[in-house]
């Protein structure tokens, strides 16, 4: 069992349905059945909902990976907050009219996240413990 993988899974996956719902209500508000009906708004909701769903599975995969290699659970935990922070803040920014702080910093939030996941995948993936070592 991946716990903390799990929990932020789920939590993703709630906000998911939270940026499919405001697409949705832009939608009927605007009467758009397909595309964005050149309502910027509701480009920006799309953009912020497809943008999440480009990043939060390598985020997934690589904290299901990392736990799954045993590595400390508070930090993988610490890394999962803060994405999600990340990811609320993002569609709130991406509201806005005008450049919104909150996109900037839910945008790079998000890649320092990714980064330092790949970064530690790659260094656990290359320096196992030596008893998960098999020689031929």
């Amino acid at each position: 069992m991946l716990p903390v993988t799990l929990t932020f899974a789920g939590a993703a996956a709630l906000i998911n349905i939270w940026l499919a719902i405001r697409v949705v209500q832009i939608r009927r508000s605007g009467k758009v059945l397909h595309g964005d009906g050149e309502n910027r708004l509701l480009l920006c909701r799309m953009r912020a909902q497809a943008n999440f769903i480009e990043y939060t599975p390598f985020v997934l995969i690589l904290m299901g990976l990392l736990e799954l290699a045993g590595e400390p659970k508070p930090w993988l935990r610490a890394i999962g907050y803060l994405y999600i922070a990340a990811r609320l803040a993002h569609p709130f920014g991406m509201d806005s009219a005008k450049p919104h702080p909150l996109r900037l910093v839910g945008a790079l939030v998000t890649w320092l996240v990714l980064v330092v996941l790949a970064l530690w995948a790659i260094w656990v993936g290359a320096h196992p413990p030596a008893e998960t070592i098999h020689y031929l």
